[in-house]
């Protein structure tokens, strides 16, 4: 059986922006983030105002905070990952949905993450939390060192259900966790879609079709 999971929203509150931006003001790039982060506080203002749509916003956010990541080399990109998951998204983990998880592992089933977050980080949460594989949001390198940029698109929306389905070839998707209204397609994917804390645009969609809603009460 083929189980997958989103990352931020579903299997922990932390997110990825947050972490990698602690991590660069903290090993010496205090000065780079605050040139980043200066002309992108405008944009976080009017998002929370609902003016933009906020997850979009917070994805462009990603794409372009692997500017600052320019010249590092993949040990340096792997050691910056494990910091975000240890110090960001592992603490602020949803024990309970990566209780669910844990156990169809445990019961043999594979379990891929799949995410907007930066490859290696979603791949590091995917070994702290024993899950199978992880699908995310490549970074470009040339020569050995990241260029800044991110390859092809943000893994989020169709672009995570068409790798997504192109990962499983020509097995099925069984299960799915999904936060947001960009899980959808991957959700409508499977056979038992699973709607994690949803959003409003994803609970009315779950309660439209009869999908599991999983949530604390």
């Amino acid at each position: 059986m083929n189980v997958a999971s989103d990352l931020e929203g579903t299997l922990t509150t932390g997110r990825t922006w947050k972490g990698v931006g602690m991590y660069l003001q903290m090993h010496g790039y205090a000065a780079q983030y605050r040139l980043f982060l200066a002309p992108h506080l405008l944009g976080t203002l009017v998002a929370q105002m609902g003016i933009i749509n906020k997850q979009e916003y917070q994805n462009q956010w990603i794409v372009d905070l692997s500017q600052l990541l320019k010249g590092f080399d993949q040990a340096r990109i792997d050691t910056m990952s494990e910091w975000v998951v240890d110090h960001v998204m592992w603490p602020q983990r949803r024990a309970d949905v990566l209780a669910e998880l844990q156990h169809l592992r445990a019961e043999g089933h594979r379990a891929i993450l799949t995410s907007g977050a930066y490859q290696p980080i979603a791949q590091a949460f995917a070994r702290r939390a024993g899950l199978s594989d992880a699908i995310g949001t490549p970074l470009q390198f040339s020569a050995g060192k990241a260029t800044g940029h991110i390859e092809g698109a943000l893994n989020n929306k169709d672009v995570k259900a068409e790798r997504l389905r192109a990962y499983l070839g020509t097995e099925a998707l069984d299960i799915a966790y999904g936060d947001t209204s960009a899980d959808i397609p991957m959700l409508q994917m499977c056979r038992a879609p699973i709607a994690v804390y949803p959003d409003k645009e994803l609970r009315a969609a779950a309660i439209k079709n009869g999908w599991r809603i999983l949530e604390s009460r």
